[in-house]
């Protein structure tokens, strides 16, 4: 076995490859890479389908979603990477220019991070998604996935480097730990010089574990205690197709609503209507109903189970929605700034004032008027495949693509000025 270090100072040392690469190079190496998944895909379904087996019976089924390939996903992960190389490339962008008195010339251009580091659970799908963004930024990148998606992401990584390998470029630039243990991650968040930017994708434990140990930069992905406030002036039709799709289309990702607040207004008329749509229609229908846990203001109205103190700030990724009643728009907005993880925050209303102060006050990576949370996502953004949500304010903020996989230096151009 290859120890994480060795693989990481490979993978660094393969940057040179890249980092200079033209556009239409790197977009030959993605292109082979999409190819290489789809030729592949018989040998990645048979990994996944023993992670499968060794998963089942040990996590949920929403959770099994997550890790399940089949021909139709391995598909979209192979467009997402086309989808990649058809970007722009923004590498050695002038993004400012300014000539100083004395005749230098300075100038601002964008430029790659270098080593990118991306520890992550149970979704194989991230492993080309994030070989896809690293490659297209001129980056090289390290993957550190779950155990229980091990066979499945090195079954990936196989295929990718293939690719690679047959489009001319070094297979180095896209590597997965062979070690599974904590013990590689721990090596990942520690490997200062090496790793220029961690980014962790999973659960709120990995992510406090890689912010509060990391040496090297991380960039906080947040959970989502994602909100939808249906307010006075909402329209009430509109909110339940809004909290149906967000909850229920697909309960396992980051940005699915965890949490609905009603206004006191609203809540004798609209919460039947939320129960109809999320418990019983679903029932009729054979489909896993929503559990709705209630505060005492909702249970009044409509029967459910007792809300704890604990389930307005839990994610839950599952069929599972907190609902409560609150008073004003304010107090909604206070609720979420007490319980949000600053994902992704919607407001249902058909009052421009109620929407412009909501947008305003609510400190969200992504705060929506109308729209289902589920559209935090770099693809629906339009900014291709994602690296994951940013929740923090400084470098990266809300879906991560080429942009946020970039810094910048400045390049001083003149003709013997001193100082």
């Amino acid at each position: 076995m290859t120890s994480t270090m060795q693989l990481l100072t490979r993978t660094k040392a393969a940057w040179g490859s890249i980092r200079s690469a033209g556009a239409e190079e790197k977009n030959r190496l993605l292109r082979a890479m999409a190819d290489s998944l789809e030729e592949n895909s018989a040998d990645i379904l048979s990994s996944n389908e023993q992670d499968m087996d060794a998963a089942r019976g040990t996590i949920s089924d929403v959770m099994l979603d997550r890790l399940a390939l089949s021909k139709t996903r391995i598909h979209a992960m192979a467009d997402g990477i086309r989808e990649a190389a058809a970007l722009p490339d923004h590498v050695g962008r002038t993004l400012a220019q300014f000539k100083r008195p004395n005749g230098m010339t300075i100038t601002k251009v964008q430029v790659p991070l270098g080593l990118v580091a991306i520890i992550y659970e149970s979704r194989p799908n991230v492993t080309s998604d994030a070989a896809a963004l690293t490659v297209k930024s001129g980056n090289v990148c390290m993957l550190r996935s779950g155990k229980e998606a091990y066979r499945s992401c090195h079954a990936i990584v196989d295929a990718l480097k293939d690719g690679i390998t047959a489009a001319g470029g070094d297979p180095d630039i896209v590597n997965i730990v062979e070690d599974t243990t904590h013990q590689s991650a721990n090596d990942i968040m520690q490997a200062r010089g090496l790793v220029d930017l961690l980014i962790p994708r999973g659960g709120a434990g990995l992510i406090r574990a890689c912010v509060e140990n990391a040496a090297v930069p991380c960039i906080e992905t947040g959970t989502g205690i994602c909100h939808v406030y249906v307010d006075a002036a909402a329209d009430l039709e509109k909110a339940v197709r809004i909290i149906t799709n967000a909850k229920t289309s697909r309960p396992s990702v980051c940005n699915a609503e965890e949490v609905c607040l009603v206004h006191a207004a609203a809540a004798a008329r609209f919460l039947p209507m939320l129960r109809r749509a999320l418990v019983d229609d679903r029932v009729a229908a054979g489909l896993p109903p929503v559990e709705l846990r209630l505060d005492p203001r909702a249970a009044a109205v409509i029967d459910g189970t007792p809300a704890s103190d604990t389930d307005f700030d839990t994610e839950f990724l599952d069929y599972i929605l907190a609902v409560a009643v609150v008073d004003s728009l304010d107090d909604a907005i206070a609720h979420i700034a007490a319980h949000s993880t600053h994902h992704s925050d919607c407001i249902v209303t058909e009052d421009a004032a109620a929407a412009a102060r909501f947008t305003r006050q609510v400190d969200s990576a992504a705060v929506y008027v109308n729209v289902s949370t589920r559209f935090t996502d770099g693809g629906e953004f339009g900014l291709g495949c994602e690296m994951g949500i940013s929740t923090q304010k400084l470098h990266a903020r809300g879906p991560m693509g080429l942009d946020e996989l970039s810094t910048y230096k400045y390049v001083v151009t003149g003709d013997g000025q001193i100082r």
